[in-house]
């Protein structure tokens, strides 16, 4: 499977973005797409999950409210909508697919089988 992850940028404080991954998977469907970020200097962290099989979202309690993810199926695509933006939402982020997580293994990026190579956006005025 190979992910291609895009739409970063540079956003004001209080922006939109939205992000973008295309996966190349036959049975996109029943894959978990999960997206996670790394800000500068600290570790890569979960921010929201699409679970394929249940069509059950999750999202770190950080991202609630303001972001949402979504997938188009039939264009083997998933979407990272990201409003209302803080500077600490600065980082690259990562577009990640499994086919057989379990809903508690969804927040661990090293439960994910495969990665895309990441898209940089920095909140800043």
């Amino acid at each position: 499977v190979q992910l291609q992850a895009c739409g970063g940028g540079l956003v004001q404080p209080e922006g939109s973005l939205r992000l973008s991954c295309a996966a190349s998977a036959r049975t996109f469907s029943r894959y978990t797409m999960g997206w996670f970020h790394q800000p500068p200097g600290k570790e890569r962290e979960f921010v929201a999950a699409w679970k394929g099989s249940r069509s059950s979202t999750y999202y770190a309690d950080s991202v609630k409210g303001r972001f949402t993810i979504s997938r188009d199926n039939a264009k083997n695509t998933v979407y990272l909508q990201m409003n209302n933006l803080k500077p600490e939402d600065t980082a690259v982020y990562y577009c990640a697919a499994d086919n057989r997580l379990i809903t508690s293994s969804i927040g661990y990026a090293e439960q994910y089988d495969y990665w895309g190579q990441g898209t940089q956006v920095t909140v800043s005025s």
